[in-house]
């Protein structure tokens, strides 16, 4: 056996060979940047409502450029995220074109009644489009809440088979969809009333422009917090369906 040390030609050769570039291990990927909770609020909610119920005197914006430059900030906020992450996301797609109707229904004049029809058409749409989507092999309800972002699906796939319980899963599916329809019915059925409560005022007045304002700062507290409660109660049955299922604990089936 041969002990002696490695020359210093070797060290030398051993520490400056080049990296094998068939060599498949890839930099690690850096995570994507959390979503602001406090920049959406502010800049989908406050300033907004600010803009319109505070500038839209002849004194300040006015009416027009009030509504114009309110509207323009969730739009650039949407804009930026989609820019930042790299994803088409057709629910922020949906609501910039709600932005769009908006501003297009009220810088025309039109009946402030289409507003409230298209408030309460878009989450509608998403609703229906989560039932029937059910009939087909991609149904929404993968995408709101059991896909990879979120849960480990692969394991729960295997665990489930090893248990003999896909069937059963599939129908806990089933029914998460039908609560996660609800949750747009839900929105939908409230902001048509809060829209034909507030708009009241003919559109291009100050009066029409303050209630738009009021609409959108009660729009999370009267619409997004009980529909979000009905999301999170659908999440918690199928969480609960996955553990009986499964026999898996939480922790081992949710992504860190």
């Amino acid at each position: 056996m041969n002990n002696s040390a490695p020359s210093s030609s070797e060290q030398s050769h051993s520490q400056t060979s080049p990296v094998d570039p068939s060599s498949t291990e890839q930099p690690p990927v850096a995570p994507k940047k959390r979503e602001s909770l406090l920049g959406n609020i502010l800049l989908n909610i406050v300033i907004p409502t600010l803009i319109l119920t505070k500038l839209s005197g002849d004194e300040y914006l006015g009416t027009r450029w009030a509504l114009v430059v309110a509207l323009a900030f969730p739009l650039a906020y949407g804009l930026r995220d989609f820019l930042v992450r790299r994803e088409f996301n057709v629910f922020s797609a949906l609501g910039a074109i709600s932005i769009l109707l908006t501003g297009g229904i009220s810088l025309l004049e039109l009946d402030p009644q289409y507003i409230a029809i298209k408030e309460a058409a878009i989450p509608g749409m998403i609703g229906l489009a989560t039932l029937l989507s059910m009939k087909t092999r991609f149904p929404l309800v993968k995408t709101f809440l059991y896909n990879d972002k979120v849960l480990k699906v692969d394991l729960i796939a295997e665990r489930l088979e090893q248990q003999q319980n896909t069937v059963a899963f599939n129908q806990a599916l089933r029914n998460a969809s039908y609560l996660v329809a609800m949750s747009f019915f839900l929105s939908s059925f409230l902001n048509y009333v809060l829209a034909k409560w507030l708009l009241v005022s003919e559109p291009g007045t100050v009066a029409f422009n303050e209630e738009l304002g009021k609409m959108t700062a009660l729009s999370f507290p009267v619409i997004a917090l009980p529909a979000t409660i009905v999301m999170a109660g659908a999440l918690m049955y199928l969480f609960k369906r996955i553990k009986q299922l499964t026999k898996l604990d939480f922790e081992e089936v949710v992504n860190s």
